[in-house]
């Protein structure tokens, strides 16, 4: 087999942080129909701006619900940030596209496992279980399920009801 010198793996990669880069410039003014999105990110990746209260209980990953209760959504050419609410407190988010490892839109579904480079992450001292948090919607605690036991979490408890 030969060497892949056109270096394929990064270009696919870089083409797909420009799907979700557009999926969230799409979502800037509102997000249209029925689409929502579940972005996971590595939260001690170079660049991530996160209360500490926030890293601290997401010490690896994080995931985040961009549906009804997000503000001043914002992207730039490598990086978005908004506004989230958790148990009522309205928190600042910035995170860098290259810190994404998943995107996912259920409406469709469509879903994209991305790479985040190990070169990309600042030491956070010992490592912990991933965990997942979704955006205050309605409930005292953000969903939270430890990911590296292998266990698959359900948000539809915190779905609202058509």
């Amino acid at each position: 087999m030969s060497e892949d010198l056109i270096g394929y793996a990064r270009l696919r990669q870089e083409a797909q942080r420009s799907m979700v880069k557009g999926a969230l410039k799409a979502a800037e003014r509102g997000m249209p129909g029925d689409h929502h999105f579940y972005i996971s990110f590595r939260t001690h990746a170079r660049g991530v701006q996160l209360a500490k209260y926030l890293m601290q209980r997401y010490p690896e990953e994080m995931m985040i619900v961009l549906q009804h209760q997000y503000d001043n959504l914002e992207v730039d050419d490598d990086r978005f940030a908004v506004t989230l609410h958790f148990n009522g407190v309205p928190q600042r988010i910035v995170v860098p596209l290259k810190a994404i490892s998943r995107f996912h839109d259920p409406s469709l579904p469509f879903d994209l496992i991305l790479e985040v480079s190990e070169e990309l992450m600042v030491d956070a001292g010992p490592a912990a279980p991933a965990l997942a948090a979704q955006a205050d919607a309605g409930t005292d605690e953000p969903a939270a399920a430890e990911a590296a036991t292998g266990a698959v979490v359900s948000l539809d408890a915190f779905r609202r009801k058509k």
